[in-house]
């Protein structure tokens, strides 16, 4: 298990500039942006044990942020 945060420009830098433009020109997409970014802090501060979280609730803030994950890379990839 990695303790690194999945930021969103990290994984996919080849999407950094077009990340940038849409978080400015699409609500849908900044909702989607902050929301990811949020539950993301909240897997890294449980995996980190900043705040301690049963593992229960981890596997689903994980899932959370991939299903967020992959309806952002959906609209980068369009």
């Amino acid at each position: 298990m990695s303790h690194t945060p999945h930021e969103l420009a990290a994984d996919f830098p080849e999407f950094a500039e077009k990340i940038q433009v849409l978080k400015a020109s699409d609500a849908h997409f900044a909702k989607l942006h902050d929301a990811y970014h949020e539950v993301n802090r909240q897997v890294h501060r449980a995996e980190t044990d900043v705040e301690p979280t049963g593992d229960e609730e981890v596997e689903v803030m994980r899932r959370e942020r991939m299903k967020l994950k992959d309806e952002l890379y959906a609209i980068l990839s369009k």
